[in-house]
C-alpha cells in the first residue's frame, strides 16, 4: 500500500507537473500572441509619417514618443523576457519529465518574437530619427521666421526712412551745392543698391519658408509683399529724385557754362579793345592770325552760346518740373546774347583796323623790299667789271639778261605796288603822306635803275664785240700761221700712199683757206662795227693788216705746194704699177714650175682614198685616246668613291662606343651631320659609275674583269656602309627617336634664325608700291610661321617628353636650356613679326599719305600757277570769259578740295595714332594746309578782282553803247530837212516820237549813273575813270536834249496852225474809234479762255494809246498856251480843246469797266480750264492706283513698290495745286458769281475724284506691302530650304576617323557646323514669327505661308537631329582615341615613377640627403598632384563613357582597374621612401647644426674686441655695437634652445652610439653658449663705465665753455644812458639769469655723474675730481659776476630815474613861476573870482606836487650805501678803539653818537635781496631785510599795515629803489614808519610815547613777531632830543619809502618811478589810453 501510495503520489505529481506545464504553454501562447499583436500595431503606429507642421505639434509628438519609450515599451520588453524564461522553463520541465519538448507554433517562436522586436526597434529608431529631424527642421523654420521678422522690421524701418530722405529736394542754388547733392544722392543710390541684396535675401528667406511649408507662411508672404512694395516705391522715388537732381545739375552746369562764357568774353573784350595794331608787317600778320583765332573762338563760342541758351530755355519753357524761376533763366540768356553781340561788334571793328594796318605795313614792306632790291641791282649795274675776256663778257651778258628779265618781272610788281599806294591815297588812309613820299622815292630810284641797266647793257655789248673781234682775229691768225707752216713743208711723201694722203690734206687746207677768206671779210666788218674809241686804236688796224698779208702769202704758198704734190703723185703712181706687174709675173712662174698633174683617173681616186683612210685613222686614234682617258678617270673615280665610302663607314663606326645618353646622341648627331645628304650623293655617284663601267666593259673587253672587280669592290664597300648604318640604327633603338628630335630641333632652329633674320631687316620702303610689296612679303612670312607652328609644337612636346625625369643630367639641362631658348625665340619671332607688322603698317600709311600729298601738292602747284597768271581783260566779253574761266577754276578747286582735305585727314589720323613719321606728316600737313588756305585766299582775291573788272567793263560797255546811241540820235536831231513845207505834220509826229524815245531812254542814262555811283562807292579806285566817262556821257546827253528841243521849237514855229489842226483832227478820229470799240458786249466777244486773253491784250494796247493821247493833249494845251498870242482864233481853239478833254475823260470810266469785265471773264474761264486739267490728271493716275498687278516675285514687287512710291510723291506734290484750284473756286462762289452752282458741282466732282485717287493709292500701297511681305517670306523660305539641304549633305557623310588627330579635326569641323546650324535657329524663328504674324493679320497667302513654314520647320528639325547624332558618334570616337592614348601614357608614367619611388638610397651626408629629399619631395608633390589629377581624369572619363553607353565599355573598365591598382602601389612606395628620407635628414641635420652652431658661437666670441674707445663718440659707438651684438646673439640663444629640444627628441628615438653622439654634441653647444654670454656681460660693464667717463668729460667741457660765454656776456654789456636802456639791460640780465636757471638741472646731472664715477673708484678718479672742482668753482664765479652786475644796474636805474623826475619837476617849476610872479589881481569881481578859482587849482596842484618834491628829497640807495660805508668806517674806528670787547647794543649815553648808533641799528635791518640758485620758477631767490619800528609813546615808529598795497603785473608804484619780482604773485610791500602807540589812528598821537625799534627779516617774521637773528629791540625810553629825533625820523621815513615789486618774466620789464602818485588812493588802476601809457615812466606832464 505504501508503495502504491508512493506511486500514486508520483503519478499525481507527474500529472500536476503536466497540467502546470500545459497551463504554462497556454500562457506562453497567449502572451506571445498578445506581444506579437502589440508589436505589429506599434510598428504600424511608428511607421506613420504624418507629422505635425508646427514646432509645438512636433514637440508633443516627440513627448508622446518618449512616453512610449519610457512607459509603454519597458513592460513589453519585460514581458518579452518573461516569455523567453517561460519557454525555457517549459522546455526544461518537459525535458526533466522526459516529455517531448514543446515547440511553439510557427510565428510564435522566440526567434519570430525577436525578429518582430528587431523590426520594432528599427521602426522605433526610424521614428525617433524622423521626429528629431522634423523637430530640427521646425526649429530652423522658427528661427528663420524670427530672423525674417527681425530683418523685415529693420527693412521696413530703413525703407520708410529712405523714402522720407529721397522725398526731400534740398539741392541748393549753385553748382557746388548741386554737385554735392548729386554725390550725396549717388551715395544714397549706392547704399540703396547695396541694400537690394538684403531685400533679395529677405525674399529668398520667405521663399525658403514657403518651400519648407512653414505653418505661418501667409503672414510671411504678406509682409514680404509689403517690403517689396515699399522697395519699389523707394526705387520710384529715387528715380524721380535723380531726374529732378539731373535737371538741377544740368541747369547749374548751364549757368556755370554761361559764367565761363561771359568771363571769357570779358577777357576777349580786353584783348579786342587793345590799341596795339602792330609796328611792322610780321607783327600785324601775327595780330591778324591771332585775331582770326579769336574770331574762330568767337564763332565756336556762338555755338556754345546758342546751345547754352537753347538748353537753358528748355528749362524755362517746359511744362514739367522747373528747377529754377523761368524769368531768371530768360534774364541770363538775354544777358549772354547781349555780351556776345557786343563781342562780335568789337571783333569786327578790330579786324577792320588790323586790315588797314596790314595794308599799310604790307605796302611799306613791299616798298622797302623793292627799294632794297633796286639798291642791290644798282650796285650790280654800277659795277665797272665788263669782263677780261670773251667768256667772262658772255657770262656777264647772261647775268645781265637775267637781271633784265628780273627787272621786267619786278616792273609789274612795281605797278601793283604803286596802284596799291594810289588806292590808299585815294581812300585817305592814315599813312597817306608817308605812302606818297615812299612812292616818289621808289619811282625816282626805279628810273635811275632802268637808265643804269641800259647803259650797262650797251657797254657789255661793245665789250663783247671787242673781245669777239680779238678772239676771232687771234684764231684766224693762229690758223694762218699753222697753215703757212704746212704749206712751207718739204715733205712730199715717200710712196704713193703717203703722197696721196698729203695731197688730200692739202686740198682740205685749200678749201679751208677759201672759206676763211669770207671770215676775214666778216672780221673786217666786225672791226668797223666797233665804237670809234676802239676802232681807231693801232692794235685793231695793225691786226687787220697782218691778217690780210698773211692770207695773201698763204694763197701763194698753196699754189706752189699743190704743184709739187701733183708731180710727186704722178711719179709714185708709175712706180706702184710697175711693181705690181712684176709680182704677178713671179707668182705665176712659181706655180707653173711646181705643178704635177696625175696622168690617170685611177691615180686621182687612189689619192682620194688615201685621204679618206687618213681621216678614218685620225678619228679612230682620237676615239681610243678618249676611251683610255675614260678608263683612267673611271679608276680615279672608283678610288675616290671607295675612300669616301670607307670614310663614312669609319664615322659611323666611331659612334659605337659613345653610349646612348643625351651627350652621346648629341655627339652622334654632330658626327653624322649631313650623313643622309652624303649617302644620297654616294648613291648617285655609284649609279653613274655603274653606267660608266658598262660602257668601258664594252669598249675594253680585255680590261672587263678589272672593271667589274672594281665595281664589285665599290658595291661591297657600299653594302658595308649601309649595314653599319643599319646596325647603328638598330643599336640605338629609342635613341634614334632622340636623334630625330635633335635633328628636327636643329632644322627648326635654323629656320627660326633665318626667319628672324628676315623679319629683323631694317629695310625701309621708299614708295607706296614698295611698302605694299614689303607688307605682302611680311604676310607671306606670317603664313610660313603658321605653317611651322605645328612643327614647333611637335618639337616642344617631344623635347618635354625627352627631358622628363632627367633634371639632374647636365646634358639634359643644356637641352632644356635649348628648348627654353627655342620658346623664347618663338615668342620673340612673333613679337618681332608684330613689331615689324606695326612698323610696315605705319610706313604704308605714311607712304600712302606721301603719295596723296604729292598729288595734293601737284594740284596746289597748278592752282598757284593758275592764280599767278590770272590777267584782267580790257573788254566786257574778255572779262566775262576770264571770270567764267576763273569760276571754272574755283569749281575745280572745290572738286579737288575733297582730295586735299582727305589727304590732310589721313595725315591727321596718322599723327593722332602716333605714327613714326608724325613729325614729317605734321609738317607736310601744315605746308599743304597753309598753301591750300593761301590758294583759297588768292582765289577769293582774284575772283573779287575779276568781278570788279567785269563790273567796270560792263559799265564802260554801257557807257560806250549809250554814247554810240546818243551819237546816232544826234544825227537825227541835227537833221534840218524840215525847211520845206511838205509833210510838216508827219515830221512833227516823227519828232514827237523821237522825243518820246529820248524820254524813255533817259532811264538808260539814270541806270548808268546809278551803276557808276555804286561802282565808285564799292571800288574807290575806279572813281577817276567812272567820273570821266559819266561827265562825257552827261555832256553828250545834254547836248542831244538841247538839240532836240531846238528842233521841236523850229518845227512848231514852221507850221504851227497846220500842226495844231491836224493834231486835233487825229485825236477826234481816235476818240470816235475808241467809243465804237467800247460799245461792244464783253460776253459776246469772250467765249473761252483764248478769246479772253486776246481781248485783254487788245485792251492793254488801247490803254497804252490812251496814255499817249493824254500826253499829246497835254502837249497841245501847252502849245496853245505858248503860242496863244500868235493865233487869232484863240477862243475857238480853247473851246475845242476843252471839248476834246471832256470827251477823253468820259472814256476813262468805260475803259476801266471793260477791263474789270474782261478780267472777270478770264478768271471764270481760267478756273474751268484748271478744273478740267486737274480732273484729267486724276483720271490719268487713277488706273495706275487701281491696278491689280502685285508682282509674282520679290524683285517685281519691289519694283512696283518703287513705282508706287514715285506716284505717291507725285500725288503729294500735286496736292497744293488741287488746293489752289479749289480755293479759287471757293472765292468765286463766295463772291456771288453767276455760275456759282456749276462751279460748286465741278469742285465737288474734283474733290470726289481726288479722294478716290487717295483711297486707291492707300489700298494699293497696302496690297503691295502685303505682297512684298509674302514674297520676302517665300524668298527667305527658299533660301532656308536650300541651306538646310546643303547642310544635310554634310551631315550624312560616312567618313570615319582613323586616329585621334583626324577624329579631333572632324569633331571640330562638325562642332563649327553644328554651331552654325544652331545659330540658324534664329533665322528659322524669324521666319516662323513672320508667318504667324501674317496669318494673324489674315494675309491672303497666310495658309500657304503656314504650310511652307511647316515644311521648313520639319526640315530644320531633321537637320538638327542629324547634327546631334553625328556629333555623338564623333564625340564617342574621339574620346575613345583620347582615352586610349591617355591610359597608355599614364601606365608608362606610373611605371617610370615606380622605379624612382622604390630606390633605397638614403644619402651619405646632409647635403646629399637634402638633395635626395628635395628631389623626392618635388617628385612626390608632382606625382601626387599630377598623378592624382590624371588618374581622376581617366577614371572620370571612363565612368562618363561607360554611363553614356559606349560600345567599348568592358575594355574601359579593365583599363580603369589596372590604372587604379598601379596608382595605389605607387602611392605606397612614395610614402615609405618619404618617411625614410625624413628620418635620415633629421639625424644628419642635427649633427650638422650642432657643429655649425658651436662654430658660430666661437666666431661670435672671437668677434668681441678689447678696445673700449679713446673718446666719448667711440665709446658710444662701441656700446651701440655691443648692444647690436647682443641682439644678434639673442637669435643664437633661440637656436640653442631649439637645438636642445631637437636633441631631446632624437635621443628618445635612437639608442646606442647614435644616442651617445647626440648627447655629446648637445653638451658642446651648451658649454660654448655659456662662455659667450659671460664674455658679453663683462664687456658691457666695461663699455658703460668708459662711456659714462667720457660723457662726464664732455658735459664738463660744454658747461665750462657755456659759463665762459655767459661771463663774457655779463662783462661786455654796454653802458646805458637813460631809464629805458637801463630797463632793457635789466631785462637782458634777467634773461641771462633765466638761462642760468635753465642750465641748473644739467649742472646737477653732471655733478651727480661725477660723484657716481668717484664712488665706483674709476681709474681716472683724480682727473674726474679735478674737473668736478673746476666746474663748481666756475659756477660760483659766474653767479658772483651776475650778482655784482645786477646790483650795479639797480643803482644805475635809481640814479637815472632821479635825474628824469628832477628834470620834470624843474620844468614844472619853471612853468609855474610866471603865474606866481604875476601881479594881476583882477579889476572886476568876475575876474577876481576866476583868479581865485585858478589859484585854488594852483594850490591843489602844488599840494599834489609837494609829495613829488618830498620824494625827490629822500635819500637814494647810492646815498644810503655811502652812509653805510661811513658807518662801517665809524664802526671800524670804534672797534679799533675798543679792541677788548664789542658791544652789540648801544644806548643813548652820548648825544653825539646817538644818531649814528640808531642809524647803525636801522641799517643793520636793511639787506639787499640775495639770490639763490635753486629756484623752480626761474627767478632769483629773495631774502629781504625789512625795517619795522614800533614806537610807543613819544617818538615811537611803527609799520602801518594799512599802507600795504596789493599790486598786479601791470601796476606801477613810485620808489627810490628798483624792485625785485615774485613770479606773477601779489606781494606784501613794506609800509611807512609812523609815530604810533598801538595803531590808534593815523591822525591821533599815542598816549604812551615810550617805544622800541624792532628789526624783522620779512613780513612773515613780522606777523609772527620773530626779530632778525633774535636780536633784542632797541629801546627809545631815554631819548632826550625831540627835535633831533624828529629829524632822524624824517630821514628814516625818506629812506624807508615803500617799494613796488613787479614780476619779471619773459618780455616784461621792470617799471619803476621815483615819485609817488598824485592820487591819494592806495590802489593804482591801470589806464588804457595812449596818454596813460605815455605817463607810465613819469607822472609829470610833458614839457611843451
Amino acid at each position: 500500500m505504501k508503495a502504491l501510495a508512493v506511486e500514486g503520489k508520483r503519478v499525481g505529481k507527474v500529472l500536476d507537473q503536466a497540467i502546470e506545464t500545459e497551463n504554462m504553454i497556454q500562457k506562453y501562447e497567449t502572451l506571445s500572441s498578445e506581444l506579437l499583436t502589440w508589436i505589429e500595431q506599434t510598428i504600424t503606429v511608428l511607421n506613420n509619417r504624418k507629422l505635425a507642421n508646427s514646432l509645438s505639434g512636433v514637440q508633443q509628438q516627440l513627448q508622446a514618443f518618449n512616453s512610449y519609450r519610457t512607459v509603454e515599451k519597458p513592460p513589453k520588453f519585460q514581458e518579452k523576457g518573461n516569455l523567453e524564461v517561460l519557454l525555457f522553463t517549459i522546455q526544461s520541465r518537459m525535458r526533466a519529465n522526459n516529455q517531448k519538448v514543446y515547440t511553439p507554433k510557427e510565428g510564435a517562436l522566440v526567434a519570430d518574437i525577436n525578429r518582430a522586436w528587431e523590426r520594432l526597434e528599427k521602426a522605433e529608431h526610424d521614428r525617433e530619427r524622423v521626429l528629431r529631424d522634423e523637430l530640427i527642421r521646425q526649429e530652423k523654420l522658427e528661427q528663420m521666421a524670427r530672423r525674417f521678422d527681425r530683418k523685415a522690421a529693420m527693412r521696413e524701418t530703413w525703407l520708410l526712412e529712405n523714402q522720407r530722405l529721397v522725398s526731400q529736394d534740398n539741392f541748393g542754388y549753385d553748382l557746388p551745392a548741386v554737385e554735392a547733392a548729386k554725390k550725396k544722392h549717388e551715395a544714397i543710390e549706392t547704399d540703396i543698391a547695396a541694400y537690394e541684396e538684403r531685400v533679395q535675401a529677405l525674399v529668398a528667406l520667405s521663399k525658403e519658408l514657403e518651400a519648407e511649408r512653414y505653418h505661418d507662411a501667409k503672414r510671411i508672404d504678406a509682409r514680404k509683399d509689403n517690403i517689396l512694395r515699399l522697395w519699389d516705391y523707394l526705387q520710384e522715388l529715387l528715380k524721380d529724385r535723380r531726374g529732378r537732381l539731373e535737371k538741377n545739375l544740368t541747369l547749374q552746369r548751364i549757368f556755370q557754362e554761361m559764367l565761363y562764357i561771359i568771363s571769357w568774353m570779358d577777357e576777349m573784350k580786353g584783348q579786342l579793345l587793345s590799341l596795339d595794331f602792330g609796328k611792322h608787317l610780321l607783327e600785324v600778320e601775327d595780330l591778324l592770325q591771332k585775331h582770326l583765332l579769336v574770331e574762330a573762338d568767337i564763332a565756336v563760342q556762338a555755338e556754345r552760346v546758342r546751345s547754352a541758351n537753347a538748353a537753358a530755355l528748355k528749362f524755362a519753357n517746359g511744362d514739367s518740373y522747373k528747377p529754377c524761376d523761368p524769368q531768371v533763366i530768360r534774364d541770363r540768356v538775354q544777358h549772354l546774347d547781349l555780351c556776345y553781340q557786343e563781342l562780335c561788334a568789337l571783333a569786327a571793328q578790330r579786324k577792320a583796323r588790323l586790315e588797314q594796318s596790314r595794308r599799310l605795313w604790307n605796302f611799306l614792306w613791299e616798298i622797302a623790299e623793292l627799294e632794297s632790291w633796286i639798291r642791290e641791282k644798282e650796285n650790280i649795274f654800277s659795277s665797272l667789271d665788263y669782263g677780261k675776256d670773251l667768256t667772262s663778257v658772255l657770262i656777264l651778258q647772261n647775268k645781265h639778261s637775267i637781271f633784265e628779265d628780273e627787272l621786267a618781272a619786278r616792273r609789274d610788281n612795281l605797278r601793283q605796288v604803286m596802284e596799291e599806294g594810289e588806292s590808299m591815297i585815294q581812300a585817305k588812309h592814315l599813312g597817306c603822306p608817308k605812302v606818297q613820299k615812299r612812292m616818289d622815292e621808289v619811282r625816282r630810284e626805279w628810273q635811275e635803275l632802268e637808265e643804269l641797266a641800259a647803259f650797262r647793257k650797251q657797254n657789255l655789248q661793245d665789250t663783247q664785240r671787242f673781245f669777239q673781234f680779238q678772239g676771232d682775229a687771234d684764231d684766224l691768225k693762229a690758223w694762218l700761221v699753222d697753215s703757212m707752216r704746212q704749206m712751207t713743208s718739204d715733205d712730199v711723201g715717200h710712196d704713193e700712199y703717203t703722197t696721196h694722203r698729203l695731197l688730200k690734206k692739202h686740198r682740205d687746207l685749200r678749201d679751208e683757206a677759201a672759206k676763211n677768206g669770207a671770215a676775214i671779210d666778216a672780221l673786217s666788218k666786225q672791226a668797223n662795227a666797233l665804237p670809234e674809241e676802239l676802232k681807231s686804236t693801232p692794235d685793231i688796224q695793225g691786226r687787220m693788216m697782218d691778217i690780210r698779208d698773211m692770207y695773201i702769202e698763204l694763197l701763194t704758198l698753196s699754189d706752189l705746194r699743190q704743184k709739187k704734190l701733183d708731180d710727186t703723185m704722178a711719179l709714185y703712181t708709175i712706180f706702184s704699177e710697175t711693181d705690181a706687174c712684176e709680182l704677178w709675173m713671179s707668182q705665176k712662174e712659181t706655180w707653173l714650175v711646181g705643178l704635177e698633174t696625175p696622168e690617170k683617173l685611177e691615180d686621182l681616186e687612189i689619192v682620194q682614198n688615201r685621204w679618206e683612210a687618213f681621216k678614218a685613222m685620225l678619228e679612230d686614234k682620237m676615239r681610243k685616246v678618249d676611251s683610255a682617258v675614260s678608263l683612267h678617270n673611271y679608276d680615279l673615280d672608283c678610288d675616290e668613291t671607295e675612300s669616301w665610302i670607307k670614310e663614312k663607314t669609319r664615322v659611323i663606326e666611331s659612334t659605337q662606343d659613345l653610349g646612348n645618353d643625351l651627350a652621346a646622341v648629341i655627339t652622334i648627331q654632330r658626327k653624322l651631320f649631313g650623313m643622309e645628304r652624303d649617302l644620297a650623293a654616294i648613291q648617285d655617284k655609284l649609279d653613274f659609275l655603274r653606267g660608266e663601267a658598262e660602257k668601258l666593259v664594252k669598249d675594253h673587253p680585255d680590261h672587263a674583269s678589272d672593271i667589274l672587280a672594281r665595281q664589285a669592290e665599290l658595291d661591297a664597300a657600299w653594302d658595308t656602309l649601309k649595314r653599319s648604318l643599319k646596325d647603328r640604327e638598330d643599336s640605338l633603338g629609342e635613341v634614334s627617336k632622340l636623334q630625330t628630335f635633335l635633328q628636327d630641333m636643329d632644322d627648326f632652329q635654323a629656320w627660326l634664325f633665318k626667319t628672324q633674320k628676315a623679319i629683323a631687316s631694317e629695310d625701309i620702303p621708299d614708295s607706296f608700291p614698295e611698302a605694299e610689296q614689303f607688307l605682302r612679303l611680311h604676310d607671306a612670312v606670317r603664313d610660313d610661321m603658321d605653317g611651322h607652328e605645328e612643327d614647333y609644337h611637335c618639337v616642344r612636346d617631344t623635347g618635354a617628353a625627352v627631358i622628363q625625369d632627367q633634371e639632374d643630367d647636365p646634358q639634359y639641362q643644356q637641352l632644356e636650356q635649348k628648348l627654353a631658348g627655342l620658346d623664347k625665340g618663338w615668342d620673340e619671332l612673333h613679337k618681332m613679326w608684330d613689331s615689324r607688322k606695326n612698323f610696315l603698317d605705319q610706313v604704308l600709311g605714311f607712304q600712302q599719305f606721301m603719295r596723296d600729298a604729292k598729288q595734293a601738292e601737284t594740284i596746289l602747284n597748278n592752282q598757284e600757277y593758275t592764280l599767278a597768271h590770272a590777267d584782267k581783260s580790257d573788254t566786257l566779253d574778255g572779262a566775262e570769259k576770264t571770270l567764267k574761266k576763273h569760276e571754272d577754276f574755283v569749281t575745280t578747286m572745290n572738286a579737288n578740295e575733297d582730295k586735299i582735305l582727305g589727304t590732310m585727314e589721313t595725315g591727321q589720323r596718322l599723327v593722332d595714332c602716333g605714327n613714326l613719321y608724325s613729325g614729317r606728316v605734321k609738317d607736310k600737313i601744315g605746308s599743304i594746309e597753309d598753301r591750300y588756305k593761301q590758294n583759297r585766299e588768292k582765289a577769293k582775291k582774284v575772283s573779287e578782282k575779276l568781278k570788279d573788272n567785269r563790273e567796270l567793263q560792263h559799265f564802260l560797255q554801257n557807257t560806250q553803247d549809250l554814247t554810240l546811241w546818243i551819237n546816232e540820235k544826234m544825227l537825227t536831231a541835227q537833221d534840218t530837212s524840215y525847211d520845206e513845207a511838205r509833210n510838216l505834220h508827219g515830221k512833227w509826229q516823227k519828232h514827237q516820237a523821237f522825243m518820246a524815245e529820248l524820254a524813255s531812254n533817259k532811264d538808260w542814262l539814270h541806270n548808268i549813273d546809278k551803276e557808276g555811283q555804286e561802282l565808285m562807292v564799292s571800288k574807290p579806285e575806279f572813281e577817276p575813270i567812272v567820273t570821266e566817262r559819266l561827265a562825257k556821257l552827261h555832256e553828250l546827253w545834254d547836248k542831244l536834249e538841247s538839240t532836240t528841243q531846238e528842233k521841236a521849237r523850229l518845227l512848231f514855229d514852221a507850221n504851227r496852225s497846220e500842226l495844231f489842226d491836224q493834231s486835233l483832227t487825229d485825236i477826234k478820229k481816235w476818240l470816235a474809234e475808241l467809243q465804237l470799240q467800247l460799245q461792244g458786249d464783253v460776253d459776246e466777244e469772250v467765249k473761252d479762255l483764248t478769246s479772253a486773253n486776246i481781248q485783254l491784250k487788245k485792251y492793254q494796247m488801247t490803254e497804252n494809246q490812251v496814255q499817249d493821247r493824254a500826253r499829246e493833249l497835254e502837249e497841245l494845251q501847252e502849245a496853245v498856251q505858248q503860242h496863244a498870242s500868235l493865233r487869232e482864233e484863240q477862243p475857238e481853239l480853247e473851246i475845242e480843246q476843252q471839248t476834246l478833254q471832256r470827251d477823253f475823260k468820259k472814256l476813262l470810266t468805260p475803259l476801266a469797266q471793260r477791263r474789270s469785265k474782261l478780267e472777270a471773264a478770264k478768271a471764270v474761264h481760267q478756273f474751268y480750264r484748271d478744273l478740267a486739267d486737274e480732273i484729267l490728271w486724276i483720271n490719268e493716275r487713277l488706273p495706275m492706283a487701281m491696278s491689280e498687278d502685285h508682282g509674282s516675285n520679290l524683285q517685281t514687287v519691289q519694283l512696283l513698290l518703287k513705282k508706287n512710291q514715285s506716284l505717291q510723291k507725285e500725288i503729294d506734290g500735286h496736292q497744293p495745286r488741287i488746293d489752289e484750284v479749289l480755293e479759287r473756286g471757293q472765292q468765286r462762289v463766295a463772291a456771288g458769281s453767276l455760275e456759282a452752282e456749276q462751279m460748286s458741282e465741278e469742285m465737288s466732282k474734283l474733290q470726289e475724284d481726288w479722294a478716290e485717287l487717295q483711297d486707291e493709292m492707300a489700298k494699293r500701297r497696302a496690297r503691295l506691302y502685303s505682297s512684298n511681305e509674302a514674297q520676302q517670306y517665300f524668298n527667305d523660305a527658299d533660301e532656308a530650304e536650300a541651306w538646310i539641304g546643303e547642310q544635310e549633305l554634310y551631315m550624312i557623310a560616312d567618313e570615319k576617323p582613323k586616329d585621334e588627330q583626324s577624329a579631333m579635326i572632324m569633331l571640330k569641323r562638325h562642332l563649327v557646323l553644328k554651331q552654325t546650324v544652331d545659330d540658324y535657329a534664329h533665322s528659322i524663328q524669324q521666319l516662323t514669327d513672320c508667318a504667324q504674324k501674317m496669318l494673324a493679320e489674315e494675309h491672303p497667302d497666310g495658309e500657304d505661308i503656314i504650310r511652307r513654314q511647316g515644311q521648313v520647320d520639319k526640315q530644320y528639325a531633321g537637320l538638327k537631329e542629324l547634327s546631334e547624332d553625328r556629333k555623338n558618334k564623333l564625340n564617342n570616337t574621339y574620346h575613345h582615341f583620347l582615352l586610349s592614348r591617355e591610359v597608355e601614357d599614364l601606365e608608362q608614367w606610373i611605371a617610370e615613377r615606380d622605379v624612382v619611388a622604390s630606390s633605397q638610397e638614403m644619402g651619405q651626408d646632409l647635403d646629399h640627403v637634402m638633395i635626395l629629399r628635395d628631389k623626392f619631395r618635388e617628385f612626390a608633390r608632382d606625382t601626387g598632384t599630377l598623378g592624382q589629377e590624371r588618374v581622376d581624369a581617366v577614371n572620370r572619363a571612363i565612368d562618363e563613357l561607360i554611363e553614356a553607353g559606349h560600345n567599348e565599355a568592358a575594355t574601359m573598365a579593365e583599363w580603369k582597374d589596372g590604372i587604379n591598382e598601379s596608382w595605389a602601389d605607387l602611392l605606397e612606395l612614395v610614402d615609405t621612401r618619404a618617411q625614410l628620407l625624413t628620418a635620415s635628414y633629421d639625424l644628419l641635420k642635427y649633427f650638422y647644426d650642432g657643429k655649425e652652431l658651436a662654430l658660430h658661437i666661437l666666431e661670435k666670441k672671437n668677434e668681441l674686441p678689447d678696445d673700449l674707445g679713446e673718446d666719448f663718440s667711440k665709446a658710444e659707438s662701441f656700446h651701440r655695437m655691443h648692444a647690436a651684438f647682443e641682439r644678434d646673439i639673442s637669435s643664437l640663444g633661440k637656436q640653442v634652445k631649439q637645438f636642445q629640444s631637437t636633441a631631446a627628441r632624437l635621443h628618445a628615438q635612437y639608442a646606442g652610439d647614435q644616442a651617445t653622439a647626440i648627447q655629446e654634441t648637445e653638451k658642446e653647444v651648451v658649454d660654448a653658449w655659456k662662455g659667450l654670454l659671460e664674455a658679453c656681460e663683462g664687456r658691457r660693464k666695461r663699455l658703460e663705465e668708459t662711456a659714462n667717463k667720457f660723457r662726464f668729460f664732455t658735459m664738463v667741457k660744454d658747461l665750462l665753455a657755456w659759463m665762459e660765454s655767459i661771463i663774457q656776456q655779463i662783462e661786455t654789456q654796454e653802458k646805458p644812458r637813460d631809464v629805458s636802456s637801463v630797463e632793457l639791460l635789466m631785462k637782458y640780465h634777467q634773461g641771462i639769469r633765466a638761462e642760468i636757471e635753465t642750465r641748473g638741472p644739467k649742472f646737477n646731472q653732471c655733478i651727480e655723474l661725477g660723484q657716481a664715477l668717484l664712488e665706483r673708484k674709476q681709474k681716472d678718479s683724480a682727473e674726474i675730481k679735478e674737473k668736478l672742482m673746476q666746474l663748481i668753482g666756475k659756477r660760483k664765479e659766474m653767479m658772483l659776476k651776475w650778482d655784482d652786475r645786477w646790483d650795479w644796474l639797480r643803482l644805475l636805474l635809481e640814479v637815472c630815474q632821479f635825474a628824469r623826475d628832477a628834470s620834470v619837476a624843474e620844468a614844472w617849476l619853471v612853468a609855474q613861476e610866471p603865474y606866481v610872479a604875476s601881479k594881476d589881481l583882477g579889476e572886476t569881481v568876475d575876474e577876481v573870482e576866476k583868479l581865485l578859482k585858478r589859484h585854488e587849482a594852483f594850490e591843489k596842484s602844488t599840494a599834489t606836487w609837494e609829495e613829488r618834491f618830498s620824494a625827490l628829497e629822500r635819500l637814494t640807495t647810492l646815498e644810503l650805501l655811502e652812509i653805510r660805508k661811513q658807518q662801517q668806517d665809524m664802526q671800524q674806528y670804534i672797534q679799533e678803539e675798543e679792541k677788548d670787547s664789542r658791544k652789540e647794543d648801544t644806548g643813548f649815553a652820548e648825544e653825539s653818537s646817538q644818531l649814528y648808533a640808531t642809524a647803525d641799528q636801522s641799517m643793520s635791518g636793511i639787506r639787499v635781496k640775495e639770490t639763490s640758485s635753486g629756484g623752480l620758477d626761474g627767478t632769483a631767490g629773495e631774502s629781504t631785510v625789512q625795517l619795522v619800528s614800533e614806537i610807543h609813546d613819544s617818538g615811537s615808529l611803527e609799520l602801518d599795515p594799512s599802507t600795504s598795497i596789493q599790486v598786479t603785473k601791470e601796476s606801477e608804484k613810485a620808489s627810490t629803489l628798483p624792485t625785485e619780482s615774485s613770479q606773477a604773485q601779489p606781494v606784501l610791500l613794506e609800509g611807512t614808519l609812523a609815530r604810533k602807540h598801538e595803531m590808534e589812528g593815523l591822525d591821533k598821537k599815542a598816549s604812551n610815547r615810550h617805544g622800541h625799534i624792532f628789526a624783522y627779516k620779512d613780513a612773515k617774521s613780522f606777523s609772527q613777531s620773530v626779530t632778525f637773528h633774535g636780536e633784542e629791540p632797541l629801546s627809545l625810553t631815554h631819548a632826550s632830543c625831540e627835535e633831533e629825533l624828529q629829524n632822524w625820523t624824517i630821514a628814516i621815513e625818506q629812506a624807508a619809502q615803500p617799494m613796488t615789486e613787479e614780476p619779471v618774466a619773459g618780455l616784461s620789464g621792470v617799471k619803476t618811478q621815483s615819485l609817488p602818485s598824485p592820487s591819494s588812493a592806495t590802489t593804482l588802476e591801470v589806464q588804457s589810453t595812449k596818454k596813460d601809457k605815455e605817463k607810465r615812466f613819469s607822472l609829470f606832464t610833458k614839457k611843451k
